[in-house]
C-alpha cells in the first residue's frame, strides 16, 4: 500500500531523529554500569598509578565503578587495539600516554591509527624524566656531561626501558641536539641495579622510578627533562637550561573509541578536570612527580598530533624500528 506523501515525510523525519534522540538519552543516563579504564602497562607503573588515583574520584562523581584494568603487551599496542575495537559507548576507555604517540611511527604494521581511531577525552598529567648518572661518573652538570661525552664518544652506556621507550627517545633527542654519542642498553627488566653498580652510566628515568635513589645520594640527578623545574626536585635544573629547546616528558590522558557520543566525552572531560583541581589528587600526583595538566578537548587533540610529529622526527633521524 502506498503511503500518503505527508504521512511518509512524517515517518521519515521521525526515523532520522532517532539516532540523535538515542545518543542524548544514552548520555543522560551515562554511566549506568561499570566503566573500564584500560592501561597498557603492568600494575605499579606510572600510568597505572595515575589511573588508580583518578578512578575513585570518577566513581564517586558519576555513581558507577571505574575499574582499572591492566593489559600490558606489545608496547601498549594490545591495550590500545582493544579499546579501538570496543563499542563507542563510553564504557571502555584508554589511559593513553606518550608511548601511543611514539608507537605511531615506531611500528609500521599497526592495525589501527591512534589519532584517527580514538577521540580525545581529557589531558591528565605531565611527568618529567630525570637525567641521572652514577655518583662515580665524573660529570656533575649537564655541561660537564656533554664535554665528557664528546671526549669519549661511544663509551658511555645509556640505560633504557626498551627500544622506542620514552627513556630511549629522550636520550636520542639529547644526542640529536648535542651531537654526543651514547650507547643505548635496552632492558626488559628494571635497569636500576645496573645504574647503582655503574654498569650503565646514564639514564633518563621517570621520576617515580628513581627519585628515592636520587634523594638518598645513590644516583646523581643532573637535570629534569621538563620545560620547567619539577616541584618534586626543585633544586635540580632542567636540561633546557643547558640545551635550549630540549623537552621530553611523559604525558597521560584519557581517550575513547572514535564516534563515542560527544555528550559522554564532555561529561567525562568535565569531571576529570574537576578532579585535577582537587587538592588531595594534586598532592598525590606530586608524590609521584607528576603535574596535573588540564586542557580543552581540542587542545589535547592538537597536542597529541604535535607530540606524534615530534617523535616521528626523532625516530626517523635515529633510524629506530621495533618491527
Amino acid at each position: 500500500m502506498e503511503l500518503p506523501r505527508r504521512r511518509f515525510l512524517h515517518l521519515a523525519a521521525g526515523a532520522a531523529a532517532l539516532p540523535a534522540i538515542s545518543r542524548a538519552a544514552l548520555a543522560e543516563v551515562y554511566p549506568s554500569r561499570a566503566v573500564r579504564l584500560i592501561v597498557g602497562f603492568p600494575a605499579g607503573g606510572l600510568t597505572d598509578i595515575l589511573a588508580r588515583l583518578l578512578s575513585p574520584w570518577l566513581s564517586e562523581r558519576l555513581g558507577q565503578q571505574f575499574i582499572v584494568e591492566d593489559q600490558p603487551g606489545a608496547g601498549t599496542n594490545l591495550a590500545t587495539e582493544n579499546v579501538v575495537r570496543a563499542l563507542p559507548d563510553g564504557y571502555t576507555l584508554l589511559m593513553a600516554t606518550s608511548t601511543n604517540a611514539i608507537n605511531a611511527t615506531l611500528y609500521s604494521n599497526l592495525k589501527f591509527n591512534f589519532i584517527r581511531d580514538t577521540t580525545p577525552v581529557a589531558s591528565i598529567a605531565r611527568t618529567p624524566l630525570i637525567m641521572e648518572v652514577n655518583p662515580s661518573f665524573p660529570a656533575r652538570t649537564v655541561t660537564e656531561f656533554i664535554t665528557y661525552a664528546r671526549a669519549n664518544p661511544g663509551k658511555i652506556n645509556m640505560a633504557t626501558a626498551g627500544i622506542g621507550s620514552s627513556l630511549h627517545l629522550a636520550g636520542e633527542l639529547f644526542m640529536n641536539m648535542t651531537g654526543v654519542r651514547l650507547v643505548p642498553v635496552h632492558y626488559r627488566t628494571i635497569y636500576v641495579p645496573d645504574m647503582l653498580s655503574g654498569q650503565v652510566q646514564v639514564v633518563f628515568s621517570p621520576i617515580p622510578t628513581t627519585i628515592e635513589q636520587v634523594r638518598a645520594g645513590k644516583l646523581r640527578a643532573l637535570a629534569v627533562t621538563s620545560e620547567a623545574r619539577s616541584p618534586a626536585l626543585p633544586d635540580v635544573p632542567t636540561v633546557g637550561e643547558f640545551v635550549p629547546g630540549y623537552e621530553a616528558i611523559v604525558w597521560n590522558g584519557l581517550v575513547a573509541p572514535k564516534n563515542t557520543p560527544a555528550e559522554i566525552i564532555d561529561r567525562l572531560h568535565k569531571e576529570i578536570n574537576a578532579g585535577l583541581g582537587d587538592p588531595k589528587i594534586m598532592m598525590r600526583f606530586a608524590e609521584v612527580g607528576s603535574v596535573p595538566k588540564p586542557m580543552t578537548i581540542a587542545d589535547f587533540g592538537k597536542f597529541i598530533v604535535e607530540d606524534t610529529d615530534k617523535w616521528r622526527t626523532v625516530i626517523r633521524a635515529a633510524n629506530i624500528t621495533a618491527d
